[in-house]
């Protein structure tokens, strides 16, 4: 048995209502499904109502009751939309205890084949976003009922991340504001974290090819990829009650590439 109720307390979130944003694959819907089979309430959202649809399914058939899920298409850039989806898990709920920051997107290139469009939509999706949700569910729910746990994830840039330029940027911009918030609203009963994974073998991946993967596997020091249940565990010790003193942490989850090798990086078109 390899998901997080080997780990974990049975009826670890009973009664918590969690938010997984981009939860329609890969990390956010394992998050989701771990956190509701440990007894959380879960929203799912993102940007594609049918595959958010297709994520509720699974949920279902993993377990979940359907009182106990709610999903709906969102898109993390428009703060109206980020409103009514809070509203609308509020209204349900009554409550949120958890939020998982997991929306986000990229597309490797080399940085001087990055448009000025392409630059502000990566950075608008990844970091703007991330603010936009967080405010949202802290303003609204988290701060008025004082207390909350929110996990952001990010990606492997400590030692920056040539090849996507745009994400790395916009990254490091969510792992300052992670150690900002955690400060700002520790009076409020709220941590504030963050994961950073590796080149984790999930959906989002896939898209780069395997030579790529390959070439992220051999910069590993234990030379393989991470998969999602790895990160969902992190994630789930994060945003339980077990976790209360942990706040404004940037935890890797990387089989030490940010420690050691090279800094695997997309070639030039053509080479």
């Amino acid at each position: 048995m390899n998901d997080a109720r080997s780990f974990f307390a049975p009826g670890l979130f009973q009664g918590q209502v969690a938010i997984v944003t981009g939860g329609g694959s890969g990390i956010g819907l394992a998050c989701a499904r771990e956190m509701g089979a440990l007894g959380a309430s879960v929203a799912i959202c993102g940007r594609k109502a049918d595959k958010i649809a297709a994520a509720a399914d699974a949920l279902r058939e993993a377990g979940l009751p359907d009182e106990r899920v709610l999903a709906a298409p969102c898109d993390i850039r428009e703060p109206a939309q980020i409103e009514a989806f809070v509203r609308s898990v509020r209204d349900r709920f009554g409550r949120v205890d958890i939020l998982v920051n997991n929306a986000g997107g990229q597309f490797p290139s080399p940085a001087q084949h990055i448009s000025p469009k392409g630059w502000e939509a990566v950075v608008r999706n990844n970091l703007n976003g991330t603010f936009y949700v967080t405010r949202e569910v802290a303003t609204a729910v988290m701060i008025p009922q004082k207390r909350g746990r929110i996990v952001s994830i990010t990606a492997q840039v400590a030692r920056g991340f040539p090849g996507m330029s745009h994400t790395g940027a916009a990254r490091a911009g969510v792992e300052n504001l992670t150690r900002s918030l955690a400060v700002e609203w520790a009076s409020h009963g709220i941590r504030v974290n963050a994961v950073a994974p590796g080149t984790i073998r999930s959906t989002g991946t896939v898209q780069y090819g395997d030579d790529l993967l390959e070439v992220a596997r051999k910069a590993t020091p234990i030379k393989r990829l991470g998969d999602v249940d790895e990160v969902a565990r992190l994630v789930l010790f994060l945003a339980s009650d077990r976790n209360d003193f942990i706040t404004g942490a940037v935890i890797p989850i990387d089989g030490g590439a940010s420690l050691w090798g090279d800094i695997w990086q997309i070639p030039e078109p053509g080479a």
